[in-house]
């Protein structure tokens, strides 16, 4: 099976800290809450057309959902989340879930392994060339006016008197959706349902974040 078709969770981004190796080398990793995954629904290749896991995270108020949604949930058993997405999986692996089935940390996750995040970036609004795309300044001096972080020339003359699509310029800078692969899952609060990963994922402090078992994964250096 692909690990692309492989079931991941969804948490919350509780925010940075650091962890120390048996050598005493400080880790800094980021805390994820994937506490109360649940199954909303399992999607076979004989009713849906393939295999897949529906999941929900968090909660929310009931008055907060949608009444398609209340009855979909309602059908399944299960209480509303605050975040829903769906996992392609192996027939197999569909066929251990059940509606309603909460989905453990450890049973999907080991300390040692690949995964990848995805998240929301930190909105930035409004950005210069310099701050967006890494561009340098222009020179502090010597009959310089008023155009020390302008970007500079962004077209050519006459032919073909246009701006070519895609030219690096000021604009809205964050608050995409990113992946970060092949991070390092350091350790696994099985008791608190936490994720402890190596590194920074996107997104701010009580951000959603989606984790599943890396793509590209590759050997790690050495274990913790």
């Amino acid at each position: 099976m692909s690990l692309s078709n492989s079931l991941g969770l969804l948490g919350r981004k509780v925010g940075m800290m650091r962890l120390f190796t048996d050598d005493g080398d400080a880790v800094p990793v980021t805390v994820v809450d994937v506490s109360n995954n649940r199954v909303t629904q399992v999607k076979t290749q004989a009713n849906d057309g393939y295999d897949a896991l529906q999941v929900t995270f968090g909660k929310r108020r009931a008055s907060r959902v949608t009444k398609p949604m209340a009855g979909h949930l309602a059908k399944a058993g299960v209480e509303a989340g605050e975040i829903i997405k769906e996992f392609r999986v192996a027939a197999d692996v569909a066929a251990q879930y059940q509606p309603g089935t909460a989905v453990a940390a450890n049973a999907v996750f080991a300390a040692g392994q690949k995964v990848d995040v995805q998240g929301t970036s930190i909105g930035k609004g409004y950005a210069g060339t310099i701050k967006r795309h890494n561009f340098g300044s222009q020179r502090a001096s010597h009959g310089n006016s008023i155009s020390h972080k302008a970007p500079g020339s962004i077209g050519m003359a006459q032919d073909p008197g246009r701006v070519f699509p895609g030219k690096k310029m000021s604009g809205h800078l964050g608050d995409v959706t990113k992946t970060v692969q092949n991070l390092d899952l350091f350790r696994v609060d099985e008791e608190r349902q936490l994720l402890m990963i190596r590194g920074a994922v996107p997104g701010a402090k009580g951000g959603f974040v989606t984790i599943r078992p890396a793509v590209k994964a590759q050997p790690s250096k050495g274990a913790d």
